[in-house]
């Protein structure tokens, strides 16, 4: 069960790589992100966070997908609010979404568990 996270760590590398080859877009997309993703007046950080996470099942984005999967177990998102966008993701896109949205399903699962486990282990 552990892809979604594999997947991150396996790309962390070469993203570091490609960081120092473009830091100016880099860069400009971190400000980009921030600023999207910064907790606004109307929308909260899990709403914005799921409409990520819909669009990236939409471009079939497994990179995106991990990432606001994980940022959405993070910011304590309901598994039933996470579902019912997932349901209009594969409303939009009829029968890949219903493939890429198990997938997004599964990464959110993962991550969601992953977090449970840390704070049932015992702190050393």
């Amino acid at each position: 069960m552990a892809h979604w996270h594999e997947l991150q760590k396996d790309l962390a590398a070469p993203g570091r790589e490609l960081r120092k080859m473009i830091p100016h877009v880099y860069e400009g997309f971190s400000g980009l992100h921030n600023a999207a993703m910064d907790e606004g007046d109307a929308l909260p950080r899990t709403t914005k966070e799921l409409i990520a996470l819909t669009m990236s099942i939409g471009d079939h984005c497994e990179g995106c997908i991990a990432a606001h999967a994980r940022s959405l177990a993070h910011f304590g998102a309901d598994p039933k609010e996470v579902a019912e966008g997932i349901g209009v993701a594969i409303m939009m896109m009829g029968g890949p979404g219903t493939t890429y949205g198990a997938k997004a399903w599964e990464a959110f699962s993962e991550f969601r568990q992953m977090l449970e486990e840390r704070k049932a282990a015992p702190s050393q």
